[in-house]
């Protein structure tokens, strides 16, 4: 009998991080490896956020706080969902935890019992289906399409939902995809979700401030209110304000689903760190006037390897109203072979070969839940991502 739990058995480890550790030893071995895996903004962290942090390091704010977060925090973000979303939400609606990821999760833990269903769209942020299997829940994966811009439609939701269904998890703009709802297509999504009270709304809305070509970000509480009472609005600093490694993310919700997420957290990791939480108030109530630059660098990169990508024989590349990924289509290589020898038979045939022989690091889509397809991160340099893009269409020529 192994040693180790058998829930560890079901879940598998993260192939978004599997592939930049992959990339960043084959870099440390001397090979001009591109990474283009990552979902990191190459951006700094704006110098008022650290100038907060560093505040609150000379008062001496490095003390524990309470497990959910410090009640500046919980009620920057409710000004926040006011200010930009007209919902109303007080301190002991809000969870603060260690990064968007464990919101998400204490959030399955502490509601999930097993033989709970929980619909979760495909391409999906990889964690969502082993997350939920931590939990003791069963995913139900629905899979969308390229014809559709990786939306899922009224229809499949509707088909998806059994008595057995607690949540659906809606991430809108979608990583890996970039794809955003518009306000009518989510309006059709929470028809769907009127109908079936029994169902509770799971929004990660981390990408919401990465929006271009004038898409209007909206939360499926904001579109149809009479939802606001089963829907857990998840969050965080993360991938807007450049702030990956400070680790704040935060849920809006019940105070019957929040106290029961404060319960789990308060047994697992406890607060998160006191310094990350200041810097973060800073981040939700200072100046927001860094993002629109940002956004426009972000647009550029996209447009630039969009256009490259589909320059490419065989590859399909749309392009994305949002976040900071493309998810092109392979299917036209799908049986090639290449230079050295290897069968592109799947995606992840595809990707492996193209970090091994021309040094650049992609995730296979297999990963997310929808192959054939890959996904590339343009959060990077503009210079790295072009000469990026320029060895995946040498690599994809070579295919014979």
């Amino acid at each position: 009998m192994s040693f180790l739990s058998a829930t560890l058995s079901r879940v598998k480890p993260s192939p978004t991080i599997a592939m930049t550790a992959k990339a960043a030893e084959l870099k440390a071995a001397g090979r001009d490896v591109i990474g283009l895996s990552a979902g990191e903004p190459d951006f700094d962290t704006p110098q008022n956020i650290k100038d907060a942090a560093v505040a609150a390091i000379a008062a001496g704010k490095t003390k524990y706080t309470a497990p959910d977060g410090i009640p500046e925090l919980k009620q920057a973000a409710c000004a926040k969902m006011k200010r930009d979303h007209g919902l109303d939400y007080t301190p002991a609606q809000i969870s603060v935890g260690t990064g968007g990821k464990q919101t998400l999760y204490n959030a399955l833990m502490a509601t999930l019992n097993p033989g709970d269903e929980v619909i979760i769209p495909a391409p999906y942020w990889v964690s969502y289906p082993d997350m939920v299997l931590l939990a003791g829940g069963t995913p139900v994966v629905v899979e969308t399409t390229l014809q559709n811009s990786f939306k899922l439609t009224a229809e499949q939701l509707e088909s998806a939902i059994t008595p057995k269904t607690k949540w659906f998890i809606f991430n809108s703009p979608s990583n890996p995809t970039g794809a955003g709802y518009s306000r009518a297509e989510l309006k059709a999504l929470t028809d769907v979700l009127m109908r079936h009270p029994h169902v509770w709304i799971m929004s990660d809305d981390m990408y919401e401030h990465l929006a271009y070509d004038g898409f209007e970000f909206c939360t499926p509480a904001e579109v149809e209110p009479r939802l606001y009472d089963r829907t857990l609005t998840c969050n965080g600093v993360s991938k807007a304000y450049a702030m990956t490694g400070w680790r704040i993310g935060y849920a809006a919700g019940s105070t019957e689903i929040i106290a029961a997420m404060r319960k789990i957290q308060s047994q697992s990791t406890s607060n998160p760190c006191s310094i990350s939480q200041w810097a973060a108030v800073e981040a939700l109530n200072g100046t927001q006037a860094f993002l629109a630059p940002n956004n426009e660098t972000f647009k550029r990169r996209r447009n630039m390897v969009v256009e490259m990508l589909n320059a490419i024989d065989g590859m399909t590349c749309p392009t994305p109203e949002g976040a900071f990924y493309v998810y092109p289509s392979i299917a036209g290589m799908i049986g090639k072979t290449t230079p050295k020898g290897t069968v592109i038979d799947n995606d992840e045939a595809f990707a492996t070969a193209l970090l091994e022989e021309a040094d650049v690091a992609v995730v296979f889509g297999a990963a997310f839940g929808l192959s054939p397809n890959f996904r590339v991160s343009y959060a990077t340099s503009d210079d790295a991502l072009k000469e990026a893009c320029t060895r995946i269409q040498r690599f994809c020529a070579a295919l014979t």
